[in-house]
């Protein structure tokens, strides 16, 4: 077993700061975290994942994130981009198919390549994820609010970090303690603010591409993972599992938008439903 370790690696135009741990002969399993996050985010689900699968668990930051590259050209930054990225980062890693779970803006990275690259997937977990904003009017309105947030980053980011931990979606993490709030404020603190702000201004979801047409193209297992006390994206998740080919909803009692941070439960159901679709690749002849 390999413990945690700490690359750089440039794909698609950017550096990505990448975390590896579990042993690297180990089923392929990219996890990518949410807006303010990184690989260490992660960690409530990376951990459990390389344990129960033995996998080789892959947690990049992305672009504008942690300790990746916080480039000033915003085309970095769009999800089709952060998308091609990831791609990217799986041949530099020489991983041709690999397991995919994306947290909330990760999760709409992941499904971006869901539903463009679905061959190189092998399964996508999607938690607290959407497929971005159909209607133009609400999408308008969903920028203009992004871009005063970039605004309020670029003016205090420790004012608006404090202000994003406290927004009701992640109430939930309150239960966790004084310890846990202290850490995740620290983690987000540690991103460069003009690269979580170019994030949001090309990232977010008022500025991404929605995916609702292309939802056909996803025909990857697919599990749509959300906390029961997120009404919010319950709602979301079943508009998506209705409109994916392969796709079902998983949800955590006890939890709100960071399930996989809230519960255990969590993780042991991404580790579950891996742990199936690899059995049916063996059994397929198809595990490599």
């Amino acid at each position: 077993m390999r413990t945690d370790q700490i690359s750089k690696i440039r794909a698609g135009g950017v550096e990505m700061a990448v975390t590896e741990s579990g042993p690297a002969a180990g089923v392929p399993v990219v996890v990518l975290h949410g807006f303010t996050g990184s690989a260490q985010a992660m960690a409530p689900l990376a951990e459990p994942l390389a344990a129960r699968l033995a996998a080789r668990i892959i947690c990049p930051d992305l672009v504008g994130h942690g300790r990746s590259e916080a480039p000033g050209d915003l085309d970095l930054y769009r999800v089709e981009s952060m998308a091609g990225q990831i791609a990217g980062l799986a041949d530099a890693l020489n991983v041709e198919t690999f397991h995919l779970v994306g947290y909330s803006m990760g999760g709409r990275v992941a499904l971006r390549l869901g539903c463009t690259a679905s061959p190189r997937l092998r399964s996508l977990t999607l938690i607290g994820a959407s497929a971005g904003i159909a209607e133009p009017e609400q999408r308008r309105q969903r920028a203009q609010i992004d871009a005063a947030r970039a605004e309020r980053i670029f003016a205090d980011f420790e004012a608006f970090v404090d202000e994003w931990m406290a927004d009701p979606l992640f109430a939930g993490q309150a239960a966790l303690g004084e310890t846990h709030l202290r850490a995740a404020r620290a983690q987000r603190l540690a991103s460069d603010p003009q690269g979580l702000a170019r994030s949001l201004l090309a990232g977010g979801t008022g500025a991404m591409e929605p995916l609702h047409e292309r939802l056909g193209d996803c025909d990857t297992p697919t599990r749509l993972l959300v906390g029961a006390q997120d009404t919010k994206f319950c709602a979301i998740a079943d508009q998506l599992a209705a409109g994916l080919p392969r796709a079902g909803v998983i949800r955590i009692d006890g939890a709100g938008h960071a399930a996989h941070v809230e519960q255990p439960a969590a993780a042991a159901a991404v580790a579950d439903f891996i742990a199936g679709v690899e059995a049916g690749r063996t059994g397929e002849g198809g595990n490599r």
